[in-house]
């Protein structure tokens, strides 16, 4: 059976409205993330879902909590949905580590994979943990409708790894994940994954 899977990255942070990497850092929404946070509850209250799953960061549970009061769902945490560790960049921009380092920083963009940040997650691990989280997650909800709240390069890496597109090109081939929008991927019992839709604002009844 299918399992359609609804990925939404979480709300806005202070540290991504800055364009700072937060990874596993626990940053707080801003007023504009709570605002995006409702606005999904709403689409979530017209567009129903069977489960929702949140990575364990702050970020992803507040961000799912107005879906999950709306449809009076418990929310099942993830560990390994959270977000990649960026090492060195955690609270950072990217800007700012070019001004230290700009051979590392050039690294990192020809090739994220290859030349991930000083101290930082293997993004090719991380790609491993949530697809086979997702797996997971489809395998126990099979032919029923799931909304997975977590982050944007994890899901980026993600998509990459079930969509045989390769990892280093996550950045290039999904530029960003925008907050709360809605990314429906559909999930056979083999684990054979296809996109049906990608950055859908929650506040159409496109997804």
């Amino acid at each position: 059976m299918t399992t359609t899977l609804l990925l939404a990255r979480h709300g806005q942070t202070i540290w991504h409205a800055e364009n700072r990497y937060a990874g596993i850092s626990d940053v707080a929404l801003t007023d504009t993330g709570r605002a995006q946070a409702d606005a999904l509850g709403r689409w979530a209250a017209a567009h129903p879902v069977d489960a929702i799953w949140t990575s364990p960061l702050s970020r992803a549970i507040a961000t799912a909590d107005p879906a999950c009061r709306a449809l009076g769902l418990t929310p099942h945490r993830e560990p390994a949905l959270r977000e990649c560790d960026f090492g060195v960049l955690e609270g950072r921009t990217l800007a700012e580590f070019a001004a230290e380092d700009p051979a590392a920083a050039d690294a990192f963009v020809a090739d994220p994979v290859a030349h991930p940040f000083p101290g930082a997650e293997d993004p090719l691990a991380a790609a491993a943990r949530g697809a086979d989280a997702l797996r997971r997650i489809a395998a126990a909800h099979p032919g029923e409708r799931v909304l997975v709240v977590a982050h944007n390069s994890l899901l980026r890496l993600v998509l990459c790894s079930l969509l045989s597109i390769p990892a280093r090109e996550y950045r290039r081939v999904f530029p960003r994940l925008r907050n709360a929008a809605i990314s429906e991927l559909r999930m056979n019992s083999d684990g054979f994954a296809a996109l049906l839709s990608l950055n859908v604002p929650c506040g159409t009844d496109e997804a």
